[in-house]
C-alpha cells in the first residue's frame, strides 16, 4: 500500500470495505490505517518532531512503525528527508567511504540511520541490514557486516530517501525494503499550509488541540488498564 499515491490508496481502501460489506464481516465504520494502527500521542510527538501534519504524511508514518522491513522514502521535495534529520539521526550517503563502519556503530549502538539521496541500486554490503540477517552467537544476537560481526541492538533503526520522483526499483531491491510514496499531492500541501496558519494565527487553539490529544490517549489507558483487571478478576 505505501508505494502508492494518496488517490489510488484511498480507492483501494473503498474496494476493501465492499469486499467486507460483501461477505457481512463485522468491522468499525469510517476505520483507515491511521485509526486502526496509529497511536495519537505518538503521531502527535512526530508532529512535533517536523512531520508534516496532512493526512498521507501521519498514514506513512504509522505504516512505517508497522512494518518489519526498513522503509525506502520516495521525497523527491525532502519533506521525509526533514523529519528524519530533526530527530537526531546520523547523516550518510551510499557514496561515503565511512558508510559500512557508520551502520556498524549505529547498529552496535543502538542508534538510528538515515542514508540519504540514493538511486534505483542499493550497496549488496547493506543486505545483511535490510535482510535482518540477525542470529545467535554465544547468546549475543549479531549481524555479519563484511567480515566483521557485530553484536545487534534491537533500538536500532534504519531510514532511507530518494529525490527521485519516479523510481523503477527491480523486484531485487523492492523486495529487500518498505517502499513509501511520500510525495506531497495537492491536497497534502493544503492540509500542511492549514496546519500552519493555525500554528500562527491561533497558538492557543494548538496547545488545546495537544492537551485533549494526550488526554484522551490516558483515559483509553486507563480504560484498557480497568478492563484487564475486571477480566483477569473474573478469571480467578
Amino acid at each position: 500500500m505505501t508505494p502508492f499515491t494518496d488517490q489510488y490508496r484511498r480507492s483501494l481502501f473503498t474496494e476493501w470495505i465492499k469486499l467486507i460489506e460483501e461477505q457481512e464481516i463485522p468491522f468499525t465504520a469510517n476505520c483507515n490505517p491511521v485509526s486502526i494502527l496509529g497511536e495519537p500521542v505518538q503521531i502527535r510527538l512526530w508532529q512535533l518532531d517536523g512531520l508534516p501534519r496532512d493526512y498521507l504524511s501521519t498514514e506513512n508514518a504509522v505504516l512505517v512503525s508497522c512494518s518489519r522491513r526498513w522503509p525506502l522514502f520516495i521525497d523527491p521535495q525532502g519533506q521525509a528527508n526533514k523529519w528524519g534529520k530533526s530527530q537526531g539521526l546520523s547523516i550518510c550517503k551510499l557514496s561515503d567511504k565511512d558508510l559500512i563502519r557508520t551502520i556498524e556503530s549505529a547498529v552496535r549502538f543502538g542508534k538510528p540511520v538515515l542514508i540519504e539521496n540514493v538511486g534505483t541500486e542499493l550497496d549488496p554490503a547493506l543486505d545483511p541490514i535490510l535482510l535482518r540477517q540477525v542470529y545467535n552467537q554465544s547468546g549475543t544476537m549479531v549481524v555479519k557486516l563484511g567480515d566483521a560481526v557485530v553484536p545487534y541492538d534491537n533500538n536500532f533503526r534504519l531510514y532511507i530517501t530518494t529525490k527521485l520522483p519516479n523510481p523503477h526499483y527491480t523486484p531485487e531491491v523492492s523486495i529487500k525494503v518498505l517502499l513509501v510514496n511520500f510525495t506531497v499531492v495537492s491536497t497534502g500541501l493544503q492540509d500542511q499550509l492549514l496546519a500552519l496558519v493555525v500554528m500562527q494565527e491561533r497558538p492557543d487553539l494548538e496547545e488545546q488541540r495537544s492537551q485533549i490529544v494526550v488526554s484522551v490517549a490516558q483515559m483509553k489507558h486507563e480504560l484498557k488498564d480497568i478492563e484487564d483487571r475486571i477480566l483477569l478478576k473474573l478469571s480467578s
